[in-house]
């Protein structure tokens, strides 16, 4: 398994707005081959910054089933207008 952490920084004012239309980009995720489960964390001492935390059966699920597909832009069509920027991401797997 392994796990993704994409770091998102949202604008404070659309915070809740994001909040509200997160599950269904979330629901794009997990419509992928390979898709475990997600997690959404808010930080506390940040304002706007999102931790999205998705399990993967490999990096290949995650980058070949949902970044070479049309569900990438899909995601993105649904909360990138509340992203400060786009956002980073990287792949963790347990020792």
């Amino acid at each position: 398994m392994i796990l993704e952490v994409a770091i998102m920084k949202v604008k404070p004012a659309l915070m809740a707005e994001f909040e509200k239309v997160f599950p269904q980009a979330a629901a794009v995720s997990a419509s992928c081959k390979g898709y475990i489960s997600h997690e959404m964390q808010r930080c506390v001492e940040t304002k706007g910054k999102y931790f999205y935390l998705i399990r993967w059966e490999s990096v290949e699920a995650h980058e070949v089933n949902f970044r070479q597909t049309p569900k990438r832009q899909q995601f993105r069509d649904l909360i990138g207008k509340y992203w400060v920027e786009p956002p980073v991401a990287e792949h963790f797997e347990a020792i």
